[in-house]
């Protein structure tokens, strides 16, 4: 009879989640860090049903730092993500060709926040994480359209 061996899950402290369990594989890998955060290179996605669509990239290393994102075809539907080849080949993705969102790369546009403003995300430089080996990088669109404060489409409360 074979038996299934089970990793134990890990234990990490977020600001705004409480203690998170874990498993090591659902571990997004950052090799270069994240723009003004180098040092941060290892994340989880935290969903929420509340919060859907919304994802959470929480550093395992800093309880406090957590990005609010958005996946880029729910801030904009029509998204289309021009990666440069040295974020194709630093993610090891084909470089003869741009990746698929949802079947081979994961697309996140980072949500920013502030007071008296409405609420943008970043398209011109989305957080994009290969599916198959969960590693991830900011990829910077250089020939785009977005804009790194890109405006969300406001949608009607759902209770009124």
């Amino acid at each position: 009879m074979a038996t299934t061996q089970t990793t134990p899950l890990r234990r990490c402290e977020t600001r705004y989640f409480g203690p998170v369990d874990y498993d090591e594989q659902s571990v997004m890998l950052f090799p270069d860090g994240i723009p003004a955060f180098e040092q941060e290179q290892r994340f989880l996605a935290l969903r929420q049903p509340i919060n859907e669509p919304l994802v959470f990239l929480q550093s395992l290393a800093n309880p406090n730092l957590c990005f609010a994102t958005l996946p880029a075809l729910s801030a904009c539907p029509g998204y289309q993500l021009s990666m440069a080849p040295e974020d194709l080949d630093a993610l090891r993705l084909e470089t003869g060709r741009q990746p698929v969102i949802g079947r081979d790369v994961l697309c996140l546009a980072i949500l920013s926040l502030e007071e008296n403003a409405p609420p943008t995300v970043n398209l011109l430089a989305p957080i994009v994480v290969n599916l198959r080996t969960l590693c991830g990088r900011q990829a910077i669109q250089t020939d785009s359209l977005y804009s790194h404060r890109e405006a969300l489409p406001l949608r009607e409360a759902a209770c009124s």
